[in-house]
């Protein structure tokens, strides 16, 4: 079994903004066919600022902790700010990730862009320039 900081077994024992946001700005819905992760992020935003994020995930213990952690960084930034938040920033935060567990904090970076891209789309009618999922 991989080796996880305390920090990555706190945010899966006791994840942080689980759930659906009623009427959400953004949904961001990503999976990874090969492991089996599916992740769907929610964002509330106002005045171009996220003030609410919330996610469903099906998935390891990796990918429960990397979403957690995705939503807990980005509430109060703005829509800018958030785009900047990489899956090394998740890493980071969460004391790292075995190397094994990687991809699903590409995963929290897609479904938060995801849900970055669903929000624009609505409100600009253009999303994010390139924008698409990684691929493994």
């Amino acid at each position: 079994m991989p080796q996880y900081s305390e920090k990555v077994m706190e945010h899966f024992r006791n994840p942080h903004n689980v759930g659906e946001i009623e009427n959400p700005d953004g949904v961001g819905h990503v999976g990874n066919p090969v492991c089996g992760d599916i992740m769907e992020m929610y964002i509330k935003v106002k005045d171009n600022v996220i003030v609410d994020a919330k996610f469903k995930t099906f998935g390891c213990g990796a990918a429960i902790a990397t979403s957690s952690m995705m939503t807990d960084l980005v509430k109060g930034k703005t829509i800018e700010e958030a785009l900047q938040i990489s899956n090394r920033a998740v890493v980071e935060a969460l004391d790292g990730l075995p190397a094994i567990k990687l991809h699903c904090s590409v995963l929290a970076e897609d479904a938060l862009k995801g849900a970055i891209n669903d929000y624009l789309k609505k409100t600009t009618g253009k999303g994010l320039p390139n924008w698409k999922p990684h691929e493994d």
